[in-house]
């Protein structure tokens, strides 16, 4: 990693902020991402023919601390310079249970996020399709701007043309959109926000607002499917070509009663079904789960057809193994690799710090092999669940104090600790204990 391109100070800030409270950042992963080269190529083609009315689904493995949501947001950002829309879901029983399409639904559309909205885009995106369909009408030459009327008209004409594929199998999706936008016009904004809220899958509408509408009923299951078409339609009409969706933790799926895991199941089965009969054109699915959701009998294993349609020959070296593949696995974090993610962000951190120079040189490629080792030793050598910790170590309690105090030298005056009240439940269980009070574990520096 080089500090030659130019990252500005705002994006340079957010990235810092994330790691010094030991999250992964939301933008700016292409800043520090390290041993993903190999996947860009065949994820850029991928992303391409997304992007021209293609559908495609892809399964990454790794386990934890293999970077699954870095790799996620690293591709989602990815996606968003070609212009496509994203979402990342966590699934979770509670909050985002799998077999409850209509819930995925909505948890999309509140995560829905484009290269200029944060989530949710979502109002952004419609009203930016309705005026993409009034410029169409415009554009045609049989109605002029000052007729409102014979615009409205026109409009409406246009929305059912562009959303025939949809009416026949989810009418209430055009529906809802049309009575939107009259909303809109006539200044009811009540209305309007109702119906918004209708179209991203929330329940408990006022069923006023459905009357108005002439829909009835909250969203369902086979209803979800149908409003994730006619957002892609809308997507694609108002500039974003496609939708990269994530479904993140589908490990979870492990530990809940079975017959809603089976329901689970089932469910993602559907969805790569619905994908590979092109009911979805513009669609980018990506699943993330560890080895074990893929190849126990708890999870993909369970359910024969979902298991054929995800199986990949993971047999050979590692190092041949195809990114083109439906399931691709992620290396892990290796001691090398560890230092050069430190040292990337090291660089990142001293080009917009006060002292640069005093950074670079109390932080030096050294030093960060020395940390990473400790921290990698306090988990049992484990590295694949030291990332976390290390880069928040390595940004709050080193380089931070560089720059703060110049009469700072970390090999002096520096322990590092690993509280259990700053780790996360996997990463307490493999914790090495080397003091006698385990909420608070001295770990010598080398």
């Amino acid at each position: 990693m080089t500090t030659s391109v130019a990252v500005s100070a705002v994006r340079r800030r957010e990235v810092v902020d994330a790691l010094r409270r030991g999250t992964v950042p939301s933008t700016g992963l292409d800043l520090f991402a390290v041993g993903l080269e190999r996947f860009e190529n065949a994820l850029d083609d991928e992303l391409s023919a997304a992007a021209s009315g293609s559908a495609v689904f892809k399964a990454v493995r790794g386990e934890y601390g293999s970077g699954k949501t870095f790799f996620a947001r690293w591709l989602a950002e990815r996606a968003k310079r070609r212009g496509l829309a994203t979402a990342e879901i966590q699934i979770s029983e509670t909050e985002t249970p799998l077999h409850r399409l209509e819930t995925v639904y909505r948890r999309l559309v509140e995560r829905l996020t484009t290269a200029s909205a944060p989530p949710s885009a979502l109002r952004d995106v419609i009203d930016g399709w309705f005026f993409t369909l009034e410029e169409d009408v415009l554009a045609a030459g049989s109605v002029v701007a000052d007729d409102v009327a014979a615009l409205s008209a026109g409009v409406d004409e246009l929305l059912e043309l562009r959303l025939a594929g949809v009416a026949r199998t989810t009418p209430a999706f055009a529906a809802a959109l049309r009575t939107y936008r009259r909303a809109r016009l006539s200044g009811d904004n009540a209305l309007a926000e109702s119906l918004l809220a209708w179209i991203g899958g929330q329940p408990n509408v006022a069923a006023s607002a459905r009357r108005a509408a002439g829909i009835r009923g909250d969203l369902d299951h086979f209803g979800a499917l149908g409003f994730l078409q006619g957002l892609l339609t809308v997507l694609r009409d108002c500039g974003h070509p496609g939708l990269l969706v994530v479904l993140d933790e589908t490990e979870t799926l492990q530990q809940v009663r079975t017959d809603v895991r089976e329901k689970g199941l089932n469910a993602l089965r559907q969805l790569i079904d619905e994908i590979d009969s092109g009911r979805f054109p513009g669609l980018y699915l990506m699943i993330t789960g560890t080895s074990a959701f893929y190849d126990g009998q708890q999870g993909v294993q369970r359910l024969t057809p979902l298991a054929q349609r995800l199986a990949t020959d993971f047999g050979t070296d590692p190092r041949f193994d195809s990114p083109r593949a439906v399931q691709i696995r992620l290396p892990g974090f290796d001691l090398p690799r560890l230092v050069q993610l430190g040292s990337a962000v090291r660089d990142l951190y001293a080009a917009g710090a006060q002292s640069p120079k005093r950074v670079e040189t109390q932080v030096d490629d050294t030093y960060i092999a020395t940390l990473a080792s400790a921290v990698a030793g306090g988990f049992g050598g484990k590295i694949g669940v030291a990332p976390r910790v290390f880069l928040r170590k390595l940004v709050a309690d080193v380089l931070d104090r560089v720059d703060d105090f110049p009469d700072f030298d970390p090999r002096r005056h520096y322990a590092l600790t690993m509280s259990a009240g700053e780790l996360t439940e996997e990463e307490r269980n493999v914790l090495v204990v080397r003091a006698t009070d385990p909420g608070d574990v001295d770990l010598d520096l080398p």
